[in-house]
């Protein structure tokens, strides 16, 4: 069709794990033989493994950071493409822009294509921002006067007037974002492609990152493919979306409907309250997060809360070095399914020493919470722990709390579904007038 941007069949993406070609010379041989000149595929592309890095790795083994991939996009759609991370996302859009080849398959697309893949995509460290948005323009086939043009709104966009002349080496992160942003929106691509690169910015700019997203995709007919994590952001600016998991497009479809089918898998797949396996944790490891327990006021071990009910959340932590708590810092963020975090527990705000028991291995704290404000859903949350301004465990979706609608308000009514996150405490304040 003609009014199809982008296209792409049968994509895998083939790399060998710890070494660089096949292993032996013969091998790189027959290679280039089979692929150059019989123009067959990688006879070594032909593998077994799905790319799951939580599995170990063998010296040598061959794995699909992409495989099979079949893709169409339109002109004008915004595309959201989820996943987990090492989904292969990432993969996909350095494929598209050519940043790497594919092993096999291929990839057709339409009009010229900027792409904001990582923080300082495209730009000289030496050279000044004004420099490197004359440079980005060429590279992407424009004339010099088409760049002036433009040139005053990606400054106002970026707003880094005064740092232009300036080496890009000297930008902080989010002002080397804000100018990759900028340089990508405004010099008029027919394909917009941007990574998570926009958590690097903060609130105010992600919504404007957002908002010229939009227009250049309503208000002009171009493309954009966009990644995130941020599942509200996902929904709000993307009309078609795909899941990728391990390698491979799993669904794709209505951006509702893929992201629903996404969030649910993830609370099917809820990971178990033994911590000690997670290797997608962060710190020094002095002190780690090895289990979770969630007790009801009748100290009964609970899989599923209700609003209303008051409950102690037990965490068990290794001692690995820690023998001053007086600065232990235990942290607990709470998120919505799309992303967004909700509520905060932290003794760093209150204060409070966070050790219940302590000896010469383990640690245990103990957070309690009545009366569980929340509504029916299931909310993600994050583990941290922080000693004298050191981080020494931080693991993102820990766990999740199911939570089932309760009577909050002891009234034997419950609230209708859809009505928010929170169940507030409030009451009505009456004034009686008497007429005699």
């Amino acid at each position: 069709m003609s009014d199809i941007v982008i296209k792409i069949e049968n994509l895998s993406k083939i790399y060998r794990l710890g070494e660089v070609g096949t292993g032996t010379l013969s091998h790189d041989l027959n290679r280039w033989w089979k692929m150059n000149v019989m123009r067959q595929d990688d006879p070594y592309a032909k593998i077994g493994h799905l790319n799951d890095r939580t599995q170990k790795a063998e010296k040598g083994e061959l794995v699909a950071a992409l495989r099979d991939i079949n893709l169409e996009v339109k002109q004008g759609e915004v595309l959201g493409i989820i996943g987990k991370n090492g989904a292969g996302k990432s993969t996909l859009l350095k494929l598209l822009s050519r940043v790497t080849s594919p092993t096999t398959g291929t990839i057709k697309t339409k009009g010229r294509l900027a792409s904001l893949l990582e923080v300082g995509t495209g730009f000289h460290p030496e050279m000044t921002g004004r420099e490197n948005i004359y440079m980005n323009g060429t590279i992407m086939g424009m004339r010099k006067w088409e760049i002036t043009r433009k040139l005053e709104e990606i400054v106002d966009f970026a707003g880094v007037a005064k740092y232009m002349d300036t080496p890009v080496k000297r930008y902080s992160s989010g002002m080397t974002v804000r100018l990759g942003f900028a340089v990508a929106a405004f010099l008029e691509p027919e394909i917009l492609i941007v990574d998570e690169v926009l958590a690097v910015g903060d609130a105010e700019f992600q919504k404007k990152a957002i908002g010229k997203m939009q227009d250049i995709s309503k208000g002009h007919g171009r493309t954009v493919l966009f990644v995130s994590h941020n599942m509200a952001s996902v929904e709000s600016l993307c009309n078609k979306c795909a899941l990728i998991s391990n390698g491979s497009i799993i669904k794709q479809g209505e951006t509702t409907n893929v992201i629903d089918f996404y969030l649910n898998d993830k609370n099917q797949q809820a990971l178990n309250s033994d911590l000690i396996t997670r290797k997608d944790r962060s710190g020094n490891g002095k002190a780690k997060f090895f289990k979770y327990e969630i007790l009801d006021d009748n100290s009964k071990l609970v899989k599923t809360l209700k609003s209303g009910g008051d409950y102690v959340i037990t965490l068990h932590l290794e001692n690995k070095g820690i023998d001053d708590f007086n600065s232990l810092v235990i942290s607990m963020g709470i998120d919505n399914q799309k992303g967004i975090r909700i509520g905060y527990l932290s003794n760093s705000v209150t204060h409070e020493s966070a050790i219940y028991e302590n000896s010469n291995d383990t640690i245990t704290v103990k957070i309690a919470i009545p009366r569980l404000p929340l509504m029916e859903g299931i909310y993600p949350f994050t583990l941290f722990s922080e000693n004298g301004g050191e981080i020494l465990d931080w693991i993102a979706n820990a766990g999740y709390l199911t939570v089932e609608q309760g009577d909050y308000y002891n009234t034997g009514k419950l609230l209708p579904k859809g009505q928010g996150e929170f169940l507030m405490n409030y009451s009505y304040i009456k004034k009686v007038n008497y007429v005699r």
